[in-house]
């Protein structure tokens, strides 16, 4: 079954020709650069977005992994930061990301003579709420492992079978999902939040998300992790380098990790309505 829909993607990518991959060097569109190269060759091309949400370790990440896949590799400039209509951080704000995204993207392609750009979304976030999605469909997008169904434990399935050492890497959305909606966005914010992520990997701690409101930072572990966590950190040195960094307050969640865990208050106002 797996190795089905590894052959409908390729087939896809096949069709295609040349493709341009909107590659962040997450998990998911790796693996959809790694296809798009064995199957395309130099007729692939990876382009990563640059803004003040990525940081500049996940950047040097996927440049290290499209020279290990061996595909041709661009960096692009987005200006998302500069549209209110994202900084003010509305539950849409993913929609005026991609939209940015995916308006670099598409004249690029067509300048550099690629017909498509594909993207990494996989089946199980189309039934999240992720307003992205829709920008980028407007754009003409397309999303192979979403067609083909490839969920998301199939994508680290796929991504071991065909030998990527980061099959298992943890999820890295934009550093913007930390912030509850409404409160503003800003890059001194964004660059916060991630110093406090990677400062706590270092730690060994890699699962995680460091939640920002206002001069708060809350931690969230796997709850399987919380109890280790207090135990075996100096949480004093810990305190000291998140005020450092500019927080006033430091938690942790006692619930425990979640992914797309702010979308709660998503859900609560449609269960009132």
């Amino acid at each position: 079954m797996l190795n089905e829909k590894l052959d409908k993607v390729k087939a896809l990518f096949a069709q295609m020709e040349r493709a341009l991959i909107a590659y962040s060097g997450g998990v998911d569109s790796t693996l959809v650069a790694k296809i798009a190269y064995d199957v395309l060759g130099e007729n692939a091309l990876a382009v990563t977005a640059v803004s003040p949400s990525l940081l500049p370790e996940e950047l040097e990440d996927a440049k290290i992994q499209a020279a290990t896949i061996g595909i041709r590799h661009q960096v692009v400039e987005t200006y998302e930061m500069e549209n209110p209509n994202y900084t003010a951080n509305p539950v849409n704000r993913c929609y005026f990301c991609k939209s940015e995204l995916h308006d670099t993207l598409k004249p690029l392609a067509k300048q550099l003579g690629y017909p498509y750009v594909v993207d990494g979304v996989n089946a199980d976030d189309l039934h999240d709420y992720r307003p992205g999605i829709q920008a980028a469909q407007e754009r003409g997008a397309f999303s192979v492992l979403a067609e083909v169904g490839v969920s998301k434990l199939e994508v680290r399935q796929l991504s071991q079978q065909l030998g990527l050492p980061w099959w298992n890497k943890p999820a890295q959305p934009c550093l913007s999902s930390r912030f509850p909606y409404g409160e503003e966005i800003t890059a001194k914010k964004l660059q916060r939040v991630g110093r406090a992520e990677i400062y706590l990997r270092k730690l060994g701690w890699e699962n995680l998300r460091v939640r920002s409101e206002q001069d708060t930072a809350r931690i969230e572990l796997p709850p399987e992790h919380i109890k280790d966590f207090v135990v075996k950190t100096d949480l004093q040195s810990l305190v000291s380098t998140f005020q450092d960094l500019g927080f006033m307050f430091v938690t942790l969640d006692l619930e425990g990790y979640r992914s797309g865990k702010l979308n709660q208050v998503l859900n609560r106002e449609i269960a009132k309505v």
